[in-house]
C-alpha cells in the first residue's frame, strides 16, 4: 500500500514545533529556548525532531517531547521520530535574543552570556549582582540558589521590593 502521508518540509516543521511553549515558561516556545536542535526529514518522508534537555534531569522533558508528538499528528504527520539528543549539553547561549526579552517581561531575570569561573563561583557565593526584571535596579540579593525549578534561583529586589528569579546561567 503506498504511503499517503502529506509531505511536509524543514520549514515546515520547524513552523509546527514553535508552536509548542516550554510548560516551566509558556511565554517561551522551545525554539527559542534553544531545545529544539535540529529537524531532518530522510528519502521517504520520515521526520525526525532532535531535542535537547536543559540539564540531564530536566522534569519538564518528558512534556516537552509529548508535545512534539502530538504537535506532528496534529499536523498530519505519520511518520516521525523525537529523539532525545544528549551529544551536546545544552547552554543558555542557545537562548534566543527574542527569549530573554520575552523572559523579562514575564518577571524573569534573564540569563547573561554563559558563565565562566568567575561568575560561576560569583553565583555561588552570592555576590553576582542580577537586575531586577521588574525595575532594572541592581540592588538586589540572592536569596537561595533554587527557584521554582533546578535552572533558576531565586532573588529580592530591594528597590522596588518585588521577589523575582533568575535563569541561571549554564
Amino acid at each position: 500500500m503506498p504511503n499517503t502521508q502529506t509531505l511536509h518540509t524543514e520549514e515546515q516543521i520547524w513552523d509546527y514545533i514553535r508552536e509548542v511553549t516550554d510548560p516551566e515558561i509558556p511565554v517561551l516556545n522551545i525554539i527559542e529556548m534553544g531545545v529544539a536542535r535540529s529537524v531532518d526529514i530522510d528519502h521517504s518522508g520520515k521526520v525526525t525532531v532532535k531535542i535537547t534537555p536543559t540539564y540531564s534531569g530536566c522534569p519538564a522533558m518528558n512534556a516537552i517531547e509529548k508535545m512534539v508528538k502530538e504537535k506532528l499528528e496534529e499536523k498530519d504527520i505519520e511518520d516521525f521520530e523525537v529523539k532525545l539528543d544528549f551529544s551536546e549539553a545544552w547552554t543558555t547561549d542557545w537562548m534566543t535574543d527574542e527569549a530573554k526579552v520575552k523572559l523579562k517581561d514575564y518577571g524573569i531575570a534573564p540569563p547573561e552570556k554563559s558563565v565562566n569561573d568567575d561568575d560561576f563561583l560569583k553565583s555561588l557565593s552570592g555576590t553576582k549582582i542580577v537586575p531586577c526584571p521588574f525595575c532594572d535596579s541592581f540592588e538586589t540579593e540572592l536569596q537561595s540558589q533554587f527557584g521554582s525549578t533546578a535552572c533558576k534561583s531565586q532573588y529580592f529586589c530591594n528597590s522596588c521590593h518585588q521577589p523575582f528569579e533568575h535563569f541561571k546561567c549554564i
